[in-house]
C-alpha cells in the first residue's frame, strides 16, 4: 500500500513541476486537448495504462 502512495506522490510531484516550470505551454496544450476526439483520448489513455502496467509488472517480477 505504501508503494501506491509513493507512486501517487511521484505523479503529483512531476505533474506539479511541469505546471510550475512551463505554465504557458501547459495552458496551450490543454486548449489543444479540446480538439482531440473522445475516441483518440480513450485510445491514448488505454495505451499509456497498458504501458504503465507492463513497466510495473516487469519491475515487480
Amino acid at each position: 500500500m505504501s508503494e501506491l502512495i509513493i507512486a501517487f506522490g511521484l505523479f503529483l510531484f512531476f505533474e506539479g513541476i511541469i505546471y510550475a516550470l512551463f505554465p504557458s505551454k501547459m495552458r496551450n496544450m490543454l486548449k489543444k486537448l479540446e480538439l482531440i476526439s473522445n475516441n483518440q483520448l480513450r485510445t491514448g489513455g488505454l495505451v499509456f495504462a497498458i504501458i504503465g502496467f507492463i513497466i510495473i509488472y516487469y519491475f515487480k517480477s
